[in-house]
């Protein structure tokens, strides 16, 4: 092999290597002259370019989930109204803060510029209503009833009008079919905050600045399944807001529907004979202060026994939960949450507490058969019962002589109680304890469900009041300073009473226990308390939660979740007290005290159990009462400063059955007629498409009766005399 001396190539293979350094240097020096130009040269204006182009968010609401009665009658759904809008941080960008844009507006609107700009105005602890509660970040509606001339209007003159924006929403409603207001039951919406908002960022259930948020009632135990879930369409759009692209769509997943047990025929029912109740209250006169009653509020609870479903739950005074939609005005909030008006706001039927009175009666007559008294044994009955120097009356001071524990139902005799609860608390040790007392009226108390909530699905329940020992120690605690201050020895009545409670407020004194037998003194209960006690002695001791909630149905029909009946316990009761309690309360409403408000009642077919309840409260007048139940059904009303359980409540309770049932006044059926005969088990069907096929209800409208139809409240009163 021949070798080629090497310095034959070197001129051409250096002459290449030459032209491609200078090929690659000539390219680099390219391609950083154009990156120092990109970077350097331009950089600051190609960085606003791109920063121009970013993602926006638009956010489709989700329409909220329909709240139903049992037969499936929208009780609080949507419809699309023409909503007037306020964008606050386009106005706050104007020089004038959007003063001028607002005023126009007003004229449109037919408001003035005062009420349009309270409306966009941020609430805090020193502003009034009406202001936004909401995050200041989302629109805020002025008004959802614009007319269709008026959102022209503002749309064709949009120059007149930046930041606002007149669109057709869904709106929620609430129906009120037949009449029925169901307020305090399905509560009302308010705008989410922006604390609201960050608490539930990381939870399942975020909330998006556009949602409205369930503040009392159905829609707030049951937000999360009303409110859905809302779509968010994501778009590319450069700095000048056009749009490049979708970046991505999340549809909105419209909420669940609430079906209750409520019946809305049966609601309006209740509403009606428990306002004409009170009416008819402040038509009499109450000879012990010299004045008509007042009958200021009250409330009614229908429960099925055997689950303890709400069938209708009525307040009053009540409201209008529409006026919440949209944003509420200062004239409907200082109404509503002022004093004047008796805070309708309120749900008295699971918030408003005072002393039972003789309903309370079932619970010490168990409490003595518990401590061993014999239900049918003889136990006398006098006019009055004395402890020292202190004297209590039985009720219109009327003696019985001797008779059962039954018969104290019956009739209701105050001092048969007394002197069992003196009894025990002597037992007991009396102002000096022992270790093991057995407290055994107030262990009933406890027992039975009082002084803690019931469980119901609605928030804001009240616990009401046991005043046992325990109690006495912790308000004397509470309120002895106060007292020792005021007390003053030998002084008037208010004084000596605080200077005795000073000196032995924390002791269970004899009277006070007297008191405690009959439901006075300090014990409170609710009327969904002593509803669900009655319900339970009728279904045979079962004492369940209260529902109104009944089942969960997605918007298509497709997903059913039932909501069962739970139980917290059992009365404490075997089953012959249950049966000996049952058998007194049906002679209350045969011939004891609540027999005048059922004559000509089908005993036979439909046995009615009753109990009467005239509760004393120091500086008002008295609380009425009655709680009752058939096989089916309890019903407890009870009215403020409303005279006696039989006198004020018995009539409309009486109403309220006859048209479950379809009674007339003689007592005859038609059940054609009846309402609900028997609980409600179906479901109602809601189609894929959403709709739902429900009856039609009219409004309720009590017969009038015929003229020769004697006045119920004159049908006769009991044998004994006794209206409690």
């Amino acid at each position: 092999m021949t070798n080629i001396p090497e310095t034959g190539r070197t001129p051409r293979v250096q002459i290449r290597l030459i032209v491609i350094q200078i090929l690659v240097l000539s390219l680099l020096l390219t391609l950083g002259g154009r990156l120092w130009y990109l970077q350097i040269r331009n950089g600051e204006e190609y960085a606003e370019e791109a920063s121009g182009n970013h993602v926006q968010q638009v956010v489709d609401p989700a329409v909220r989930g329909s709240i139903l009665d049992a037969r499936g009658v929208p009780i609080a759904d949507n419809e699309t109204r023409l909503v007037v809008s306020a964008s606050r941080t386009d106005l706050m960008k104007m020089k004038d803060d959007g003063k001028a844009a607002l005023a126009k507006l007003a004229d449109v609107l037919g408001m003035t510029a005062k009420e349009v700009s309270d409306k966009v105005r941020l609430c805090d602890s020193k502003t009034p209503q009406p202001c936004w509660n909401g995050s200041p970040y989302q629109p805020i509606p002025i008004t959802d009833e614009a007319s269709p001339k008026q959102a022209l209007q503002i749309r064709e003159r949009a120059e007149d009008f930046p930041g606002i924006t007149a669109e057709p929403t869904a709106v929620r409603r609430y129906a009120a079919p037949g009449k029925s207001n169901t307020a305090q039951v399905l509560g009302y919406l308010s705008p989410v905050t922006d604390d609201e908002i960050k608490k539930a960022e990381n939870t399942d259930s975020p909330f998006l600045r556009s949602d409205q948020v369930g503040r009392s009632g159905l829609e707030r135990t049951y937000d999360a399944q009303l409110r859905g879930k809302a779509g968010v369409t994501r778009y590319e759009v450069d700095n000048l807001g056009r749009v490049i692209g979708k970046a991505k769509d999340d549809p909105a997943q419209p909420g669940a529907n609430v079906v209750t047990s409520i019946d809305a025929r049966v609601q309006a029912l209740s509403e009606y004979w428990l306002n004409d109740a009170m009416k008819k209250a402040r038509q009499e006169f109450d000879k012990n202060t010299n004045e008509n009653y007042k009958a200021d509020a009250g409330a009614v609870v229908v429960m099925e026994n055997k689950t303890g479903r709400i069938v209708s739950m009525a307040s009053n005074p009540s409201y209008d939960p529409n006026a919440w939609v949209g944003g509420i005005s200062g004239k409907d909030y200082t109404q509503l949450t002022g004093k004047k008006s008796n805070y309708p706001l309120l749900n008295r039927a699971i918030q408003g507490q005072a002393a039972p009175g003789s309903i309370f009666k079932v619970i010490p007559t168990t409490a003595a058969v518990n401590a061993g008294y014999d239900f049918n044994g003889s136990y006398p009955c006098p006019s009055s019962y004395s402890i020292g120097g202190q004297t209590f009356k039985n009720f219109e001071s009327q003696g019985h002589g001797s008779i059962s524990l039954g018969q104290a139902l019956e009739v209701s005799c105050d001092t048969v109680f007394y002197k069992l609860s003196h009894d025990q608390w002597a037992k007991d040790g009396g102002n000096k304890p022992k270790k093991d007392a057995k407290d055994w009226f107030y262990k009933t108390a406890h027992q039975f469900g009082l002084g803690k909530e019931t469980g119901i699905d609605l928030p804001n329940e009240v616990t009401g009041r046991v005043p046992d020992r325990q109690w006495k120690k912790d308000y004397w605690k509470a309120n002895k300073d106060g007292w020792c201050k005021q007390g003053k020895k030998g002084g008037d009545y208010v004084e000596k009473i605080a200077y005795e409670n000073c000196l032995e407020g924390m002791k269970m004194r004899a009277g006070d226990s007297v008191n405690y037998s009959i439901g006075q003194g300090d014990t409170l209960v609710t009327p969904i308390q002593m509803a669900t006690i009655y319900s339970a002695i009728a279904n045979g001791g079962t004492m369940y939660n209260p529902t109104v909630g009944k089942a969960i149905i997605s918007a298509d029909g497709k997903q059913v979740q039932e909501i069962a009946p739970k139980s917290h316990g059992k009365l404490p009761m075997d089953k012959k007290t249950r049966d000996n309690i049952d058998g007194a309360l049906a002679d209350v409403a045969t011939k004891g005290t609540a027999a005048w408000r059922f004559g000509g009642w089908p005993q036979d077919k439909i046995p009615m159990h009753a109990k009467t309840g005239t509760a004393e409260v120091h500086g008002k007048q008295t609380t009425s009462w009655f709680a009752t139940y058939t096989k089916d059904y309890s019903i407890v009303m009870t009215i403020s400063q409303g005279g006696t359980g039989s006198g004020a409540s018995g009539p409309a309770v009486r109403k309220i059955y006859d048209g479950i049932y379809g009674l007339d006044d003689e007592g005859k059926q038609n059940i054609k007629k009846a309402l609900l005969p028997e609980p409600q088990k179906n479901l109602p069907k809601i189609e894929t498409d959403g709709s739902i096929d429900s009856p039609k209800i009219k409004p309720y409208k009590p017969e009038a009766p015929k003229p020769s139809e004697q006045p119920q409240e004159l049908a006769g009163a009991p044998a004994n005399g006794r209206r409690d």
